[in-house]
């Protein structure tokens, strides 16, 4: 969508903090640092890029500091930790020290593209969304560089969902999302899930408080750089969170 759809739409307190949980990705910050700032700098979004490192051995966090002396210290800003802590207890400490009223979520490793964060917040706009969320699954939207079976776990994970949970949402399992601020921080607290399935919860919480959500098609792309840290383990996790989630909602 054009930017100029969004800056009609945006009022001039509202200001979007972005976080980006990084761990081993000195490779794609600087990529995905320079694809945020073209697509939101010019186009009138308040904004900030929260870093939070997790003690990554590859010198991501020198990269990022690399990256703060060149965009500024209002654009981003770090927010280390010593070690790798869970993504739920990473987006609580982001969000401490967001200044934003609204707060976007997305992986470092560009499979989540920059480009469709003007379309989230004119969405969020417009319907005035508690959540908009990113989905490959509906028209407009999809995967690439994925081989069958990921393609295969990511389609079969979604079903079971759908079928067992009915949240509502086409893709529970997405990690590209805008919050308001106050939104975020409630389903923060009301999940238990950490790691793959943590992104999973919140969307149901979300249905259970009655907390409105939209959906923008995205395409996902396999990371270019490093390793993807879905494995067998979080898969284990993901049947588990299924089950306790079907229990319990």
């Amino acid at each position: 969508m054009a930017a100029t759809g969004v800056d009609s739409e945006i009022t001039k307190s509202d200001k979007y903090s972005i976080l980006l949980p990084t761990y081993n990705e000195r490779e794609n910050l600087p990529i995905i640092i320079w694809l945020i700032i073209k697509y939101l700098d010019g186009s009138g979004i308040d904004f900030e890029v929260i870093i939070i490192d997790d003690g990554s051995p590859d010198g991501t966090l020198e990269v990022a500091k690399q990256l703060q002396n060149l965009y500024g210290s209002n654009k981003i800003v770090l927010r280390p930790r010593e070690k790798k802590l869970g993504l739920g207890t990473a987006y609580i400490h982001g969000i401490k020290h967001a200044t934003g009223n609204f707060i976007i979520i997305m992986d470092a490793d560009l499979s989540h593209h920059p480009k469709f964060i003007p379309e989230f917040i004119e969405l969020q706009k417009e319907n005035d969304y508690d959540i908009v969320t990113g989905t490959r699954y509906i028209n407009g939207g999809g995967v690439y560089g994925w081989d069958f079976k990921r393609k295969l776990i990511s389609r079969g994970a979604n079903f079971l969902t759908q079928m067992l949970l009915r949240p509502g949402v086409s893709d529970l399992t997405g990690s590209f999302r805008l919050y308001k601020k106050d939104v975020l921080l409630k389903l923060v607290e009301s999940c238990v899930s950490k790691g793959y399935v943590f992104q999973m919860e919140m969307i149901i919480r979300a249905r259970q408080l009655n907390y409105t959500i939209g959906e923008v098609p995205i395409t996902f792309v396999d990371r270019v750089y490093g390793e993807s840290k879905l494995g067998g383990t979080e898969i284990i996790q993901f049947a588990k969170a299924l089950l306790y989630l079907f229990a319990t909602t």
